[in-house]
């Protein structure tokens, strides 16, 4: 059988188990008479769902149809449909990607405790494009400009980038950037055709000439433990390993954390957390 087809054959099943646990009862439907089935008739989620009820039975029985984003939502909601759940139709039904939800972008509240637990040592979550979610006092000590950007740009691909070299304490950008956008890379081609993912990129090239030149040579690469170089006006050079640990919620979001990678690298970080007020950079105008 090829893949295709188990997709389908797995589509098929996954509809007809969700459609039995919801009772007439549970969507407002007069529960009937002679009722073979323990759940929802085709018709009835067909109607529910605003499809007609040939295209959804088609659909249930895994034939090679095309359905929309806008199908695929009705039949979600009408068949109650979790986060997981509603990515897996997605996945099943040939989708190239997976609409972000109201919810996608919300992090459990017990990471921000965990960040915070994390000091001194700097602690950020990104997720797949590198945009910022959250951080402890020590990562927003030592990037004052990137935790104070709007949500827009509240990115650290796009600090990197548009930022001018001056204005940003990371040493070592020659290899790391490679290495971010090869990561971007990696993360865009499970994000085929939506918006989120490809404004950002087209927005980015546009802003920077550099970051253009870097995601057209196409590398890929999984995000990993690194060395981390900055430096800071007063405390000096500050040599890190960045670890990045998944998180479960929300999807692709990582912790990423940045271990002094030397007794002095540590010493400079506890006097950074402790004069939150010295900047990262030194000050100046342009």
């Amino acid at each position: 059988m090829t893949q295709p087809c188990a997709r389908r054959t797995e589509l098929a099943s996954f509809l007809r188990s969700r459609r039995d646990r919801i009772t007439p009862e549970d969507v407002g439907l007069p529960p009937g008479l002679r009722r073979r089935t323990p759940g929802l008739r085709r018709e009835e989620v067909a109607m529910l769902a605003g499809v007609g009820v040939t295209w959804y039975t088609w659909l249930e029985q895994g034939r090679p149809i095309n359905a929309s984003v806008q199908v695929l939502d009705a039949i979600s909601r009408t068949l109650g449909l979790d986060e997981a759940e509603r990515e897996h139709l997605y996945r099943l039904a040939d989708m190239p990607s997976v609409p972000e939800s109201d919810t996608c972008g919300v992090l459990e509240p017990e990471t921000q405790i965990i960040l915070d637990n994390l000091d001194p040592l700097p602690a950020a979550v990104y997720n797949g494009r590198y945009d910022l979610l959250a951080w402890n006092q020590t990562y927003g000590t030592l990037f004052p400009v990137m935790t104070s950007a709007p949500p827009a740009t509240r990115n650290a691909l796009w600090q990197l980038f548009v930022s001018r070299d001056c204005c940003t304490p990371v040493v070592n950008r020659a290899e790391e950037l490679p290495q971010m956008v090869a990561t971007l890379r990696a993360g865009f081609g499970r994000h085929l055709g939506e918006p989120a993912w490809t404004d950002f990129v087209r927005r980015l090239s546009a802003a920077s000439p550099e970051f253009a030149r870097m995601w057209s040579a196409h590398d890929v690469a999984r995000p990993g433990s690194r060395m981390k170089i900055f430096q800071h006006s007063a405390a000096g050079v500050v040599r890190t390993i960045s670890t990045s640990l998944a998180l479960s919620s929300p999807p692709e979001a990582r912790v990423v954390v940045y271990t002094p990678l030397d007794e002095e690298s540590g010493e400079r970080i506890r006097w950074i957390r402790a004069h939150p007020e010295v900047s990262p950079v030194p000050v100046h105008t342009h």
